[in-house]
């Protein structure tokens, strides 16, 4: 691994600087760049980065391959239904995750969006339109407030809708780790219930002894993959983004690298 330059060590330092901690467990105690993590986006043939912090064993050792990128900021896309979920949560336009959702009708290219959804299969499926709905509802003035108290990226509402995806809303990847951790905590300015309730959403897999939370999110030009691993030992927190000028081709190595790095950390099983 090569060395961190001093103007890399000064860019991580001044961003820990600024990020929560909110346990003794949960200070930083390395920042290592990962530059051997190239052979994982090399093997898929694309462009990213990815940061890790590992918080097992009561420490906290940051992870980064390709620093510069990860403090690039791109659409969030679909990973902002993490907030975004919460927000619709706190402002009354969804009661749960068992309220029903009523289809508008409208055919739509991707087959499980053609149906009535719940507040989990809009998360799993990545239901725009529920979405949409949702952001009609709460406005873009209160849509930007919520943003701004939990520090989210530039906290822009306005472009293309819908802004989150085609529109001036961007964050970078150490913004989505800064996200990661404070929810991980529940430690954003929301009900714990809510908090708790999007956190259980979006379990995609779980063994005896550890679970995975993470979702997927992708602009067309830029694809993502955050979120992270619990263990008894602690969790470890990731966010990938890659380039896919090959689109949907692309796609599967999102979770393909930060899976294949996670299980080389040893914070998913083999």
């Amino acid at each position: 691994m090569k060395p961190i330059t001093n103007w890399e060590f000064i860019a991580i330092f001044l961003w820990l600087l600024a990020m929560p901690f909110s346990s003794p467990g949960a200070e930083v105690s390395d920042v290592v760049d990962r530059s051997d993590w190239k052979a994982f986006f090399d093997e898929a043939d694309v462009e990213g980065t990815i940061i890790v912090v590992d918080q097992r064993n009561d420490g906290a050792s940051t992870l980064v391959y390709n620093l510069e990128r990860s403090t690039r900021p791109y659409s969030p896309a679909s990973t902002y239904k993490i907030p975004h979920s919460i927000f619709a949560l706190d402002a009354g336009v969804v009661a749960d995750e068992f309220e029903i959702i009523e289809w508008d009708g409208e055919k739509r290219a991707i087959p499980a969006w053609n149906c009535d959804q719940t507040l989990g299969s809009a998360m799993s499926h990545s239901v725009v339109w529920v979405y949409e709905r949702f952001a009609a509802k709460i406005g873009d003035e209160k849509e930007c407030l919520y943003m701004e108290q939990i520090d989210y990226g530039n906290s822009a509402t306005t472009g293309k809708d819908p802004f989150w995806v085609g529109g001036d809303l961007m964050i970078s990847a150490q913004g989505q780790i800064h996200f990661l951790r404070t929810l991980y905590e529940n430690n954003l300015p929301f009900q714990e219930i809510h908090q708790r309730l999007v956190k259980d959403l979006m379990i995609i897999e779980a063994g005896s002894d550890w679970i995975l939370r993470a979702k997927t999110g992708w602009n067309g030009q830029v694809g993502w993959w955050i979120g992270w691993v619990e263990s008894p030992a602690g969790p470890v927190f990731f966010a990938l983004n890659i380039d896919t000028p090959r689109r949907l081709k692309n796609l599967p190595s999102r979770e393909g690298i930060s899976r294949a790095i996670l299980r080389s950390l040893k914070a998913l099983p083999q």
